[in-house]
């Protein structure tokens, strides 16, 4: 596939690095063109500007700049985009683990409103960068999951792909109208971890244990 990547931060550099490992043709774009130019060095990939990379990112673009520039930029390259696969890794956090957008619509619908055309797709934001270096990020033997929430099936299936290139599983999250339960799951997890010192993942019983009927 071709990806291109819109940012140069943590996010950027441990995705892009596995895409990049696992033959994908990546391009990462920034404002700052040398910050760019090393990411790209050391992850196999090529680098440019931040509406290169739009342009570049034919399969599917990688928005993975902070929140608090997120809107700007998707409107900034929203004609680029129009009609491509945008992944929204972004988390909105406020102080006191809340979200910046509470009350209001997703981070995720506000760039599909930022940029009216491209296919949004939420994903990999609740997961610190450190876990997407795992190769893979499995635990006890058990994959990752991946949680997807968008509209477009053609979108959602190559998020699905990139997913498993990861040697993780996609798991359906629903529509993007869904997108904001994922965001307040990332604020209430990291404010277990880093609140609390809690093992997040004690909070949920297994499957068998969770009074679902499976049959």
């Amino acid at each position: 596939m071709r990806i291109g990547i819109a940012g140069a931060g943590n996010m950027a550099r441990v995705l892009g690095a596995r895409w990049s490992q696992a033959g994908h043709d990546v391009l990462v774009g920034g404002r700052d063109a040398g910050r760019a130019a090393a990411l790209a060095d050391q992850i196999g990939a090529r680098a440019g500007t931040l509406r290169e990379a739009a342009q570049h990112g034919r399969d599917a673009v990688l928005l993975a700049v902070p929140y608090s520039a997120a809107i700007s930029v998707a409107s900034e390259l929203a004609n680029t985009i129009r009609g491509r696969t945008l992944i929204d890794c972004t988390n909105p956090p406020a102080q006191g683990f809340v979200l910046e957008t509470w009350g209001g619509p997703s981070a995720a619908e506000r760039l599909a409103a930022a940029a009216p055309g491209a296919s949004v797709v939420k994903a990999f934001n609740l997961c610190h960068e450190s876990v997407w270096r795992l190769t893979p990020p499995v635990f006890r033997g058990r994959p990752l999951a991946v949680p997807l929430c968008g509209d477009d099936a053609l979108a959602l299936e190559t998020v699905r792909l990139l997913v498993r290139d990861l040697g993780c599983v996609p798991v359906n999250g629903g529509g993007l109208g869904r997108a904001g339960l994922l965001e307040a799951t990332a604020a209430l997890l990291i404010g277990l971890r880093v609140g609390e010192g809690a093992d997040a993942q004690a909070i949920a019983p297994p499957l068998e244990y969770a009074g679902v009927d499976l049959a």
